[in-house]
């Protein structure tokens, strides 16, 4: 690891709800869900208020209005959270030019070599959250440290509001005693096969050598043990670079429902649709990705002979993929993710001789990306199917 970087990841505090809180005085300091009120319907997003209560988000929304009665539940508003979205990734821009965005609510910033311009990079994190905060009006927690992986981890320590710095000569005392379960990729069927070997956390891989983490783990036992010692050298990829816009979700209980899961799927597909939509890009390809209980983790890919922007069209090729994966071997779903890439720019998607069903697509989507903004997101809304 080069530890002259500075890496730091930076996380929208219960983003959807927030947004909702700030908008409407009277949803401040109360438990707010955000999604729909559909038999099916599942939270998009919970504040902390309602956290408090057990709920949380990919949860039944009539599971959470159980544990939460008193909750408001808010409609997901989509293009009110993309402009926030908006301003949050101008705001971190404005520190520097390496920003990459994992979500609408959370992106890296690299400000390696940017102390002679701003200074001491623990002052500039300091300044950079109150900035997020100044223009968005939302609150967000950090982490600051050498790596992307370390950098995460850190930001997740202390929500909400959290700022936690990470320097190079205490890395391995903040790891160590840190739960097995924050290592990237470990969920409860893997984090089980770790306790059954010993490695209840992260100081325990430290102190085991390389080899024996291999021979315990197989392959999976590199990353790991690398991992432990905060070992990470992926760099931070700004916008141009990035290959692909992707949203994933891992569920605190796996969905079973094939119905909640196209459910989830759709919200997602409208989540990247509208984040290719404000940077100008039409996309080739749609991937899906599924985590299982076991942790095996597949991916679906599919490419079209032209870009799109269209949320119909990348709703029909996601729709497909899942539907396909689940004909072929459906089981219970741990994580859900949907990804966009094979980028072209707008003028792309129009062609020379534009496409009439692609052309009214496009006037839909203008259609209720207008109602939205204007009614919110519950006065249309797509339907998923079963």
């Amino acid at each position: 690891m080069r530890s002259e970087r500075s890496i730091v990841h930076v996380d929208l505090d219960a983003f959807f709800a927030s947004a909702e809180q700030l908008d409407d005085a009277s949803c401040r300091g109360r438990p707010v869900l955000v999604g729909g009120l559909g038999a099916r319907s599942v939270v998009a997003a919970a504040s902390y208020e309602a956290r408090a209560h057990g709920c949380r988000s990919a949860m039944p929304m009539a599971e959470a209005r159980r544990r939460c009665p008193s909750a408001i539940v808010r409609p997901v508003r989509m293009h009110r959270y993309v402009e926030l979205s908006r301003q949050f990734m101008e705001t971190l821009r404005s520190f520097s030019p390496a920003v990459e965005a994992l979500s609408l609510d959370e992106a890296f910033v690299d400000l390696t070599g940017t102390e002679r311009l701003l200074g001491d990079a623990a002052q500039t994190v300091r300044r950079l959250v109150d900035r997020v905060h100044a223009s968005t009006g939302l609150h967000c927690s950090a982490g600051l440290a050498q790596s992307k992986f370390v950098a995460k981890i850190a930001s997740d320590l202390r929500k909400p509001r959290g700022l936690v710095m990470v320097p190079a000569a205490g890395l391995m005392q903040f790891l160590a005693p840190l739960a097995i379960s924050r290592l990237w990729g470990v969920g409860p069927v893997a984090e089980e096969r770790f306790r059954r070997l010993g490695y209840l956390k992260f100081g325990d891989l430290q102190s085991a050598t390389r080899e024996r983490v291999l021979a315990d783990l197989g392959s999976a036992g590199e990353r790991a043990w690398l991992l432990a010692q905060g070992i990470d050298e992926r760099p931070v990829e700004s916008d141009h670079e990035r290959k692909s816009i992707g949203h994933e979700e891992t569920f605190g209980e796996d969905i079973t429902d094939p119905r909640q899961l196209r459910e989830i799927l759709l919200r997602q597909v409208e989540s990247v649709s509208g984040q290719l939509r404000s940077r100008g890009l039409s996309a080739r390809t749609v991937t899906l990705k599924i985590r299982r209980p076991d942790f095996t983790t597949m991916t679906r890919q599919a490419s079209a002979g032209a870009a799109t922007d269209s949320t119909a069209q990348l709703w029909r090729t996601a729709s497909a993929l899942l539907d396909a994966w689940r004909a072929a071997e459906w089981s219970p779903v741990r994580l859900l993710g949907v990804s966009l890439s094979g980028f072209g720019g707008v003028e792309e998607v129009e062609g020379l001789f534009p496409d009439p069903d692609a052309a009214r697509e496009r006037r839909l989507d203008a259609a209720t990306d207008a109602l939205r903004r204007r009614f919110g997101e519950s006065v249309i809304r797509r339907a998923g199917g079963a």
